[in-house]
């Protein structure tokens, strides 16, 4: 496996990282076998990264991710996020960024994961409460405490991460960047660009439809979030059947290389700059060592011509209904949850 480095202030990862949200039953059913198993495959094929968050599976994700890599920590850039509030019973509650919650949640992170530092620890949405100088002001003090060695952001503006970056080093930001979705160019990669912040690509294979199985004629299960129309519209019912076809190029251009459409989705956002790093989520290990395979893989200016449309033919927004109009954690309410057991979280749109 190919490695790069996350900015100038980041780690070496390799070149294509391992996101762990569809291992807890976010595209249907999963178990923690079969998720310790595709982790420790992901590790076995040199994909160093491994992203979860603390809110994915309300704890359960890290628990599995800390079972995982206990005997092979050494083997792993391990990066979690908090920030999301959920209910005990996994009810959206808003965001959190204050500098006490931030503390509370990396030490609830740590117990969870069962390690003594974690690698990268990413604000997974910015609260609009809290000033982002304050939270960042936070998440330093615990890398000064050696809990934490670099920090990350999720879904940030231009502004947030000048106002971030102000206050120390960011190592990376994370956001939804594909061939079929291209909303980060150009502002928020020239400003990674300038300030040095390295960039991790989530639903680089649009949430499975560019991995070719995802398909209208596909019965997904009821639990699979994808299955409803409204968490993600893009491959929801109503969008699925045009979205595909336009996914289709990328089919037709994996046929012509004899590889699979996810390794043409990924080696295009790899070419698209040196410290992007794509973090494919998977449950299968067959699709994992087809995406490990993806730096090997080169695109033609004839490929890369009939790829720099496709964003534009897409329908449906990222997230639908009042996921994008979340009812933010009023302090009162995060005074009287306490513990990040509960998590907590804020931004536009949902935990990712």
């Amino acid at each position: 496996m190919r490695e790069r480095r996350l900015g100038r202030f980041g780690p070496t990862v390799s070149a294509v990282g391992l996101g762990c949200m569809p291992l807890s039953g976010t595209y249907g059913a999963a178990s923690d076998g079969e998720g310790i198993a595709t982790i420790r495959r992901a590790i076995d094929l040199g994909i160093t990264l491994i992203d979860t968050a603390d809110v994915y599976g309300n704890g359960q994700n890290e628990q599995l991710v800390g079972r995982a890599i206990r005997d092979r920590r050494d083997e792993v850039v391990l990066a979690t996020k908090f920030g999301n509030v959920r209910g005990p019973d996994g009810s959206r509650l808003g965001i959190d960024g204050r500098p006490e919650y931030v503390r509370r949640a990396c030490e609830a992170s740590l117990r969870r994961l069962g390690v003594d530092v974690i690698d990268l620890y990413q604000l997974h949405r910015v609260d609009p409460e809290t000033p982002i100088e304050e939270t960042v002001g936070a998440m330093g003090e615990l890398v000064g405490e050696g809990k934490i060695r670099h920090l990350g952001l999720s879904e940030a503006h231009p502004s947030d991460l000048r106002r971030a970056a102000a206050v120390h080093p960011i190592a990376s930001l994370q956001s939804e960047y594909s061939v079929m979705e291209r909303n980060v160019e150009p502002d928020v990669l020239r400003t990674c660009e300038e300030l040095g912040i390295g960039f991790l690509a989530f639903a680089p294979l649009m949430r499975g439809l560019l991995g070719g199985d995802l398909t209208p004629e596909r019965t997904l299960d009821a639990d699979d979030s994808r299955s409803s129309a409204d968490r993600y519209p893009r491959v929801g019912p109503r969008h699925l059947a045009a979205n595909n076809e336009v996914a289709g190029v990328v089919f037709a251009i994996a046929t012509e290389h004899r590889c699979s459409p996810a390794q043409v989705a990924l080696a295009w956002l790899l070419s698209r700059r040196a410290w992007v790093v794509p973090i494919p989520g998977t449950r299968r290990q067959a699709h994992l060592e087809a995406n490990a395979g993806a730096p090997e893989r080169e695109l033609t200016p004839e490929d890369e011509a009939l790829l720099e449309g496709l964003a534009a033919r897409v329908e449906g927004q990222r997230y639908g209904g009042n996921r994008r109009a979340p009812t933010w954690l009023s302090p009162p309410l995060a005074r009287r949850l306490g513990d990040p057991g509960h998590l907590p979280t804020r931004t536009e749109g949902e935990a990712v």
